[in-house]
């Protein structure tokens, strides 16, 4: 009997696989909608998806996931869709799983205009300032990043932003044919800084491409006063806070670099 007991529990399984964490997160907060909206209870709906109670708390609370059985039986109990057309997913306002699905609501607070700091590959000492601008693009459904007044501007960057749960960390990701690059950046501080890590290519003299990383900081510019960018030297006004916000990078523990091989 116990055999039996496990071996139907395990077809079980397999028949009702566990949908992902991104499909599940997504599934509470439309099963959480209906039910505001048709002022029903939990208990209500449990009963009427002939699920326990416990199973669909557990599940809206992302305690464990939604089973695919599950949510079936929901979409049966409110007579809607839960999971997203397979021609629609990743399109909206959901980002796609690849960078961290994350929905637009719960990243608006990233959007905006920041003052980039990094130092300067060229020039020893001195700060490279520019702007970094960061908004929803419905196209593609998800954060995307651009820069502006950069004194470089050939090599002006955009790309997508990743927000993975597993790691809390923010992505600036450029794709360009294959050729990457990536600001890595902790989540933000009180005053709203992002530091980090940059990686990226150096071009140096000819056609010659040299990896190169920097500290790195985004500074929210709403509410602050017009910035110094481009190349930021010991003369400039704004050399000693640029530098303060970089060392702060590495003093407050947000990023390490690795000191050379003996």
């Amino acid at each position: 009997m116990q055999a039996c007991a496990q071996l139907c529990g395990a077809m079980t399984s397999q028949s009702d696989p566990d949908l992902s964490e991104a499909q599940s997160r997504a599934i509470a907060a439309e099963v959480r909608e209906a039910l505001a909206r048709r002022r029903m209870s939990r208990e209500q709906l449990a009963h009427a998806a002939r699920i326990s109670l416990s199973t669909l708390e557990k599940a809206l609370a992302g305690r464990r996931p939604f089973t695919l059985a599950t949510t079936v039986r929901l979409e049966e109990a409110l007579g809607a869709p839960l999971r997203p057309e397979p021609d629609k997913a990743g399109q909206g306002e959901l980002a796609p799983e690849s960078l961290g699905a994350y929905a637009r609501p719960a990243v608006a607070w990233l959007e905006g205009p920041y003052l980039t700091l990094r130092l300067s590959f060229d020039t020893p000492g001195a700060v490279y300032a520019y702007r970094t601008e960061i908004a929803w693009d419905a196209g593609a459904s998800c954060l995307a990043f651009r820069e502006a007044d950069r004194l470089d501007a050939g090599f002006t960057q955009s790309g997508v932003v990743a927000l993975p749960n597993q790691s809390g960390h923010v992505y600036l990701v450029t794709n360009r044919q294959g050729q990457h690059r990536m600001i890595v950046l902790g989540r933000p501080t009180t005053g709203g800084e992002l530091h980090g890590l940059i990686a990226t290519l150096h071009a140096g003299r000819g056609s010659q491409l040299t990896p190169v990383s920097s500290p790195m900081v985004l500074v929210p510019l709403r509410g602050r006063e017009a910035p110094s960018y481009g190349l930021v030297g010991p003369a400039d006004a704004a050399f000693t806070s640029y530098r303060q916000q970089l060392r702060r990078t590495l003093d407050g523990g947000y990023a390490r670099l690795l000191a050379e091989l003996d």
